[in-house]
């Protein structure tokens, strides 16, 4: 099947998710509230902080501001489009509903993944993108359309890694009995990614910046962007979120369809 089918599908389904959405009008306001909430509280954090410093690892309060507003922004994207399909895939897996795209004609791992979109987070990523446009003017940065067009792909990088992550995360399910606490770990990891690379620098943070920094690229999905807006771009390290983003999927690919597998045998 070609992509043009692949994309009507997707299409065909975003616009389900649409007019369900329009059904609920009032669930939609509140969880925009809530998510707009959150977005704030993190902005005011900064801004608090920033009122008793003047430097952060090196990283003065709009370069921040914009750091956030990045990593709002990958994960708004996140929530939008992937995080609704892939919570229920657990819950399809634990109770045989996974049947239903097993019968599906097209991948199994993008009938699940991209079922349903959510409108309330993708109106936010709008919050998001404001607040790295504001941040940009602050800092007086006039990005031409190359360096525009490096910031998206590095955008796209960042979202399919914790893509991929999540995938992989909720993936367990099928081998264990539930995967709610393994989901709930992606959450902690993503809390990483407004923090500055620099952060973790010196001997006291050698695990953390091996870890979250190069095992788990949470860190620099979302710093890597921000950089190359603020400071220019840094080949090696946007070669390093490429090819990440390229083996994260490719494992989560690979985890899949071994656990799709072994739910195929189980379910005969």
């Amino acid at each position: 099947m070609g992509i043009s089918h692949y994309i009507r599908i997707w299409l065909t389904s975003a616009r389900y998710s649409i007019v369900r959405t329009l059904m609920f009008r009032g669930d939609f306001f509140i969880w925009s509230m809530v998510e707009l909430f959150w977005m704030t509280v993190n902005v005011l954090m900064v801004s608090v902080i920033y009122d008793h410093t003047q430097s952060l690892a090196g990283w003065t309060k709009y370069e921040m501001m914009l750091l956030v507003g990045t990593s709002m922004l990958i994960q708004r994207f996140l929530m939008g489009f992937f995080w609704s399909s892939i919570f229920e895939m657990g819950r399809n897996i634990r109770t045989g509903n996974f049947d239903f795209f097993l019968a599906q004609p097209g991948n199994v791992m993008f009938m699940a993944t991209t079922r349903k979109i959510d409108a309330d987070s993708l109106a936010n990523s709008i919050v998001a993108l404001a607040l790295v446009i504001y941040s940009a003017a602050q800092l007086h940065l006039h990005p031409g359309p190359l360096d525009l067009a490096i910031y998206a792909v590095l955008v796209v990088c960042g979202v399919v890694i914790h893509y991929s992550v999540l995938v992989l995360c909720i993936a367990a399910a099928f081998w264990v009995t539930s995967a709610q606490g393994i989901e709930g770990s992606y959450f902690t990891l993503s809390e990483f990614s407004r923090l500055p690379r620099e952060a973790f620098r010196g001997i006291a943070y050698g695990v953390a910046n091996l870890v979250f920094v190069w095992a788990l690229p949470m860190v620099v999905v979302s710093n890597v962007p921000a950089s190359a807006l603020i400071h220019g771009l840094d080949w090696r390290l946007a070669l390093w979120v490429v090819g990440m983003a390229i083996a994260w999927f490719g494992l989560a690919t690979w985890v899949f369809h071994r656990g799709l597998r072994r739910y195929s045998s189980a379910s005969s």
